[in-house]
């Protein structure tokens, strides 16, 4: 597998230089680079702060600044960040009104950021959690217990950012976030393997006619390994398993959130949005918001995943509030 990079041991310092030099206005890195934060802070503002693993690019890094993130902790590629880069970000983004730690739900991000929580706690902070397992592929997988945090992390990371934006108390944003996991449903779809680039192999192996269905942003296996179909076909299954499981009424209002892995042209991604776009109005939803993009990745695969997030008005207000990062801007 070819890359553009200098060596396995520098990749990610060197790509968080290089984000911190092209986004200078909004955001910079902190001391030995243990997290990326907003630039300018807002006194009195709940400070939010999430992290994980590199190789989802942009998440979390990219979703830094004004209506989102105030702080996030990269990993090495596809490993948790350790307890003392989230205590390091805790105390550089605290202003006073407490924290909001947004974890997806894999074992070693929630274990240390649960760490990391108790011993800012422990110094006095407050912090409060929201955990995100959108995934309805499978019910537990290779790294978690209980279902996976995906891309739905971002829709969290911003409906929540927005509120926050507004000063709303630490347990009114925790509130919140708990309630947009709970109305967010992800599925995904590979068709390639990704390659870490310490490993230089695939992470498991398809042949050319198969697609790996309910994977996780990791490779980690779905539901089964089947043979490619059109993607009608793809978006009906993953719609039928989100829609069926989120249970909302008929003549819902929605977010429809097409992300691609990493390897997957926007061309086949906006083709993926009019099939779910067609298949929610069969099932008596109507997409009222989109983003189509490749936003929380797994390195170089290909393949998609869909999220559908039921919307009221307060939250597509939300949705709608200006946000400045690297990766969003409206």
């Amino acid at each position: 597998m070819k890359r553009l990079m200098n060596a396995v041991d520098t990749l990610l310092d060197e790509s968080l230089d290089g984000l911190a030099a092209a986004h200078a206005d909004i955001l910079e890195l902190g001391a030995e680079r243990k997290f990326v934060r907003r630039k300018v802070l807002t006194p009195g503002k709940v400070a939010l702060i999430s992290g994980g693993g590199a190789g989802h690019e942009p998440l979390h890094a990219g979703f830094v600044g004004a209506g989102m993130l105030d702080a996030a902790c990269p990993g090495q590629v596809f490993t948790s960040p350790t307890p003392d880069q989230m205590v390091a970000a805790i105390e550089a983004v605290d202003t006073g009104a407490g924290c909001l730690l947004i974890v997806k739900n894999y074992e070693g991000d929630v274990m240390n950021f649960e760490m990391a929580g108790e011993l800012a706690v422990a110094d006095g902070r407050t912090v409060e959690t929201v955990v995100t397992n959108d995934d309805v592929a499978v019910p537990k997988s290779t790294w978690s217990t209980g279902r996976r945090g995906v891309a739905g992390t971002l829709v969290v990371e911003k409906i929540v950012g927005a509120a926050a934006e507004q000063l709303a108390p630490l347990e009114a944003l925790r509130d919140l976030g708990r309630e947009v996991n709970e109305r967010t449903r992800s599925f995904g779809v590979a068709l390639t393997p990704c390659t870490v680039p310490a490993a230089g192999k695939p992470t498991f192996t398809l042949a050319p006619d198969e697609m790996e269905v309910g994977v996780g942003i990791h490779g980690e296996p779905g539901r089964r390994r089947s043979k490619l179909a059109s993607a009608d076909a793809i978006a009906d299954e993953m719609l039928g398993a989100i829609l069926d499981d989120l249970a909302a009424p008929a003549g819902s209002q929605c977010l429809l959130l097409v992300n691609g892995f990493g390897g997957t042209p926007l061309m086949e991604l906006y083709l993926m949005v009019n099939a779910a776009r067609r298949i929610l109005a069969g099932r008596g939803m109507t997409a009222t918001r989109y983003l189509t993009g490749s936003l929380v990745t797994s390195l170089d695969m290909a393949g998609c995943s869909i999220t559908v997030t039921a919307l009221d008005e307060r939250l597509t207000r939300l949705w709608d509030a200006p946000v400045k990062t690297a990766a969003l801007s409206w």
